[in-house]
């Protein structure tokens, strides 16, 4: 079912002291001012995972996500975490094939569709990332891109399968420059998205699907990004890693 969601990625950043200290001021200040129906999420690094489900479970509002995970379901890979060490730690939700994951640990469309694949077999939420480097977008070919990683990844899935799952855009020129793609760049690339999927599996499909927009989103520009009917919510960077800002995002809608 689509949903306003707004769901903090805090990368490789914040000690386990502080990624609780962190995790503890917001759910407050979720409890405190923010109403309606928005969805938070906090995506946290591996070993705060534990502690921030606990800090949140009294926080029906307040979910966690895992900022990766395997796609091996166990076995002899030193370093990497399964989908089912992360069900066992209560975590809800897991974000597959951002962009530095992509570029950075060279994660390919087939590597995605079986962490995608795992993430659904045991019941967690797939946050699936796509999105174009400022070449192929400076080409016009950023549709293209951006429905061929859908393509790939996700176009296996059946179409009650599909609905389980949250998209993420993410302009790769807009992470972390400071630029942002306009509201009416977000827009566009969103009903591309949702357009590409009812292809696949109709329309009733494509919009129960909650689309988020991910790219330099700060509370200044939130409200504008999410004012449009195909934008769901955000996948924030940098602004989550700030109670008060991330707050601030949330209360956007």
């Amino acid at each position: 079912m689509r949903k306003h969601i707004v769901a903090g990625n805090w990368k490789m950043n914040k000690t386990l002291a502080e990624g609780k200290a962190l995790a503890s001021e917001v759910v407050n200040m979720v409890h405190a001012e923010v109403p309606g129906d928005v969805v938070v999420i906090l995506g946290a690094p591996f070993i705060h995972l534990p502690a921030v489900v606990q800090l949140t479970a009294s926080a029906s509002k307040v979910l966690v996500a895992a900022q990766n995970c395997s796609e091996h379901a166990a076995g002899a890979y030193t370093g990497e975490v399964s989908v089912a060490m992360l069900k066992s730690a209560g975590v809800q939700y897991v974000i597959i094939g951002h962009s530095e994951r992509r570029q950075y640990f060279y994660e390919n469309s087939e590597q995605l569709a079986k962490k995608v694949d795992l993430a659904l077999a045991e019941g967690l939420t797939p946050i699936f990332c796509c999105g174009e480097p400022l070449e192929v977008r400076e080409e016009k070919a950023h549709f293209d891109y951006v429905c061929r990683q859908l393509t790939e990844s996700l176009f296996h899935l059946t179409r009650e399968q599909i609905t389980r799952l949250v998209i993420a855009y993410e302009p790769i020129w807009a992470i972390g420059t400071g630029k942002t793609a306009s509201a009416a760049q977000a827009q566009e690339m969103h009903a591309k998205i949702r357009g590409h999927l009812a292809s696949q599996y109709g329309a009733e499909a494509a919009n129960n699907i909650s689309l988020l927009y991910g790219g330099s989103c700060k509370p200044d520009n939130a409200k504008e990004l999410f004012a449009n009917p195909d934008v769901d919510g955000g996948l924030i960077g940098g602004a989550s890693l700030k109670a008060r800002d991330f707050i601030d995002i949330v209360n956007s809608f």
